[in-house]
């Protein structure tokens, strides 16, 4: 029985402990409730007007509200009790805090939904930033502030219109939509779409967007500009230009201030002025010092000429020198496993370099050209150019031209020193100097190759037309396996012409038939 008695009491005393809370917490809620409520603080005069306003208190002459931590201010105002709202009219302003502002001629307040559309007039002021429009539709519980009718942000020198947007206390984050302009002391941005932030001043850039300084362009549907440094990060196959220099690549990074531009995979950099290429997965340039590099899957393109010349390399430098004289020129310097190629001449090397200047492209480390059927290596090879063709190609130590007469039979010189002269493309001269060798196959009048010579000499002169040998000169001291030859050697021709060449696979056909 003491048990069942004291088990009562127990139970007795959770339920008392039960109740209490109960209306401690309807107590919180009816506090709560009472404190969302907005508290009208002062007026001059106080009105009920049913017929014109019912329901409503009409409260004129310096009128202020309270609400959850927010003061309003207006002339006059028309206070609903029962729907916890009010309309508030002339001078409004609403303060929260120390750094949000919020004045208008009119404003229509929801306590419930926490809701400010204040009309006419807006400026909504938050630390150093101001927002100008005609409607603006704040919200408190989201603590977020957006026009429709066309607006403007004022954040230090940049000054941001648009026909939509919105703008975040909080987060200092401003969205702004259709027509969207941003304007800046030294530059310009025209957008459809258009993300802010006045804490970094950073303008995210979300769809078809052109920025404009000076003599510098950029084209972007996604990346990010400071616009206080200047400097973009751009995605998408974004577009820079200066100067009728221009980078394409899948993302770049460009710095106004200073020209300094890099591009990531897929990189174009053309530049239009000088008629040259560059393209790889990586490309550097500087528009201050005229320096530019592409590396990683490198190709150089010369379109200056009326020939394009074509160039690979693991890596390729620009240089530029003297900038804006008359005494400004630059090169070109490609690293490793250089390749090159236009229709009069191709060539590979390990290393190479283009001087514009006198258009010479000198080649290192084990360097072959071709031109047409022949064939030039040598330890530095040195090729001019002349306009679009060729004007003559410098062979340096243990040279070797080798000319293609079919798919057996080679005429080979080698020596010290080499150099081939060119016009129209076509070789007319070449002069060898220094333990010079000679091998070459005779042909008669009709075309027969009647047999091989091999001679020694110093120093050696040849003479072609039509695509062959028509003559040339001996130094003095030489050897030959046949004598007869140096002195009919301006006299039979060593190397066939062109039409020639044609009948050479038919001489064993000849001689069979006795002809």
């Amino acid at each position: 029985m003491k048990d069942k008695k004291q088990n009562k009491r127990i139970n007795g005393g959770h339920r008392l402990l039960f109740f209490c809370i109960l209306c401690l917490f309807g107590l919180y809620v009816a506090v709560s409730y009472a404190e969302e409520q907005p508290q009208r603080e002062q007026s001059k005069t106080f009105l009920l007007d049913q017929y014109r306003h019912p329901g409503a208190q009409i409260l004129t002459g310096n009128v202020q509200f309270q609400h959850d931590g927010v003061l309003m201010y207006c002339d006059s105002a028309c206070f609903y009790e029962a729907t916890n709202s009010f309309d508030a009219f002339g001078h409004v302003k609403m303060v929260q805090g120390d750094t949000l502002d919020l004045v208008g001629d009119m404003l229509l307040y929801n306590g419930l939904d926490q809701l400010a559309r204040v009309r006419h007039n807006v400026v909504l002021t938050h630390r150093e930033s101001k927002l100008y429009t005609d409607s603006l539709d704040y919200d408190r519980l989201y603590e977020l502030g957006y026009f429709f009718e066309g607006g403007k942000l004022v954040d230090k020198d940049n000054v941001l219109t648009s026909d939509w947007g919105q703008y975040s206390p909080p987060t200092r984050q401003a969205v702004f939509n259709y027509n969207v302009k941003l304007e800046n002391p030294k530059f310009t941005l025209i957008s459809d779409t258009l993300n802010y932030n006045t804490l970094t001043s950073m303008a995210e850039i979300v769809g078809p967007s052109n920025i404009d300084s000076g003599d510098n362009h950029i084209y972007s549907e996604s990346g990010f500009y400071n616009t206080q440094t200047e400097e973009a990060i751009l995605l998408d196959r974004s577009i820079v230009t200066n100067k009728g220099r221009k980078m394409v690549g899948d993302s770049l990074y460009y710095d106004s201030k200073s020209g300094v531009g890099e591009g990531f995979r897929n990189v174009v950099y053309t530049d239009e002025v000088n008629k040259n290429m560059l393209t790889g997965n990586y490309c550097y340039y500087n528009d201050s010092t005229g320096y530019s590099m592409a590396t990683d899957s490198a190709v150089a393109i010369d379109y200056s000429q009326r020939d394009t010349m074509y160039m690979h390399a693991d890596t390729f430098k620009v240089y530029t020198f003297y900038m804006d004289t008359d005494s400004m020129y630059r090169e070109v310097r490609g690293y490793h496993k250089v390749r090159s190629y236009r229709m009069d001449v191709q060539s590979v090397c390990d290393s190479l370099v283009f001087d514009s200047r006198d258009t010479c492209i000198t080649m290192y480390r084990d360097p072959i050209v071709w031109n047409g059927g022949q064939q030039v290596l040598g330890e530095v090879i040195k090729v001019y150019l002349n306009d679009s063709t060729i004007d003559r190609i410098h062979v340096i130590d243990q040279t070797l031209s080798v000319d293609r007469i079919d798919s057996v039979h080679y005429n080979q010189v080698a020596g010290k020193e080499m150099t081939s002269y060119f016009r129209d493309g076509e070789m007319y001269e070449t002069w060898v100097n220094g333990n010079v060798y000679v091998d070459y196959y005779m042909f008669d009048d009709d075309s027969l190759m009647i047999g091989l010579n091999y001679t020694e000499t110093t120093e050696l002169k040849l003479f072609m037309k039509d695509a062959g040998l028509y003559g040339g000169n001996l130094s003095d001291s030489h050897d030959t396996a046949q004598s007869a030859l140096s002195v009919q050697f301006c006299l039979v021709r060593l190397y066939p012409s062109v039409e020639q060449r044609r009948y050479i696979r038919m001489a064993p056909q000849k001689v069979r038939d006795g002809a």
